[in-house]
């Protein structure tokens, strides 16, 4: 009986801490509605359709920051998976064992650097060198909408290329430990009809690809919500362009740069409301990456 007491209160506490880490993100939820309702009120859905952000006529639409933020993460995903794949098949499938060990170590490590750091590191090398890129374009290109304005070195691509390097640890890593628990009997299953290596990492790739899928919305949800990095090289200037020479915005740019400089109420709800978006876009995408990889464990321990 003294067991099964001791069982109840273990339980009922363990889940009063796990309950606490809900109540935190629907407390956080409800503030963040709260303290933007100045801002909901007055504009409603035009908020999140107009162009125009100007604080001084108490002019407020965040679609420059919304796009800058979609652009910027998908850009960076386009860049980031092949090599966070490329990385997480080589540890898994291909690399030897005493090099696997210091390499998956190695990649994590990427994700332990503050983001302040690699901001910096893209201030004084990464710009520099992406300016001088941008010089060497061809003039037909240069015409185009993905290559015109001034070759500045800050704006959109500069952008996307410190994000891609920031998400490239978390994809790995999450593709590597579903690469990891790939049943043997699928690569063994592959061997025995007479498939290649490579043909054998296909089928593993297959048999975990929801799983894959899940490491690279993880990946966009880190994306998405990247600050200070993005802040110090994407320009800063609220505009709506394909071009990645282009200085742009997102929405956890605009409100570290400006939330200390809000000088009325409406001002300061309007910058609230872009967090209660990002906040909203951000538990959406983990959500459903973190569904995905549930969904592949759940394949890969079902007994065949």
């Amino acid at each position: 009986m003294r067991r099964s007491a001791d069982d109840r209160v273990f339980r009922i506490t363990t889940g009063m801490f796990a309950a606490i880490v809900l109540l935190l993100v629907i407390g956080i939820g409800f503030e963040l509605w709260r303290q933007s309702m100045l801002s909901i009120d007055k504009f409603g859905f035009r908020f999140w359709t107009g162009r125009v952000w100007d604080p001084v006529s108490g002019e407020f639409g965040a679609l420059p920051f919304i796009w800058g933020t979609l652009y910027s993460s998908f850009l960076a995903l386009l860049l980031s998976t092949p090599i966070a794949l490329g990385i997480a098949i080589y540890i898994s499938e291909l690399s030897p064992g005493m090099l696997r060990q210091p390499l998956a170590y190695l990649t994590e490590l990427l994700a332990a650097i503050p983001s302040i750091v690699y901001g910096l590191w893209g201030v004084f090398v990464l710009t520099p060198i992406v300016r001088k890129l941008e010089l060497l374009l061809p003039e037909s290109l240069r015409r185009t909408p993905f290559f015109s304005g001034p070759p500045l070195g800050v704006g959109m691509g500069m952008a996307a290329i410190i994000l891609s390097i920031m998400v490239i640890p978390f994809t790995s890593s999450v593709a590597r430990e579903i690469l990891k628990n790939v049943p043997i009997a699928q690569r063994e299953a592959a061997y025995a009809l007479g498939a290649t290596r490579w043909e054998a990492i296909k089928v593993a790739i297959g048999f975990g690809k929801t799983g894959i899928i899940g490491a690279i919305m993880l990946g966009l949800g880190r994306a998405l919500g990247e600050t200070m990095a993005v802040t110090m090289v994407i320009g800063n200037n609220p505009q709506i362009s394909p071009s990645l020479y282009a200085p742009q915005y997102t929405m956890a740019a605009v409100i570290a740069n400006e939330f200390t400089e809000a000088a009325d109420d409406l001002y300061l709800h309007a910058l609230i409301e872009i967090g209660l978006l990002l906040f909203i876009i951000t538990i959406f995408v983990n959500f459903i990456s973190r569904f995905f990889i549930w969904t592949t464990k759940q394949r890969m321990e079902r007994p065949a």
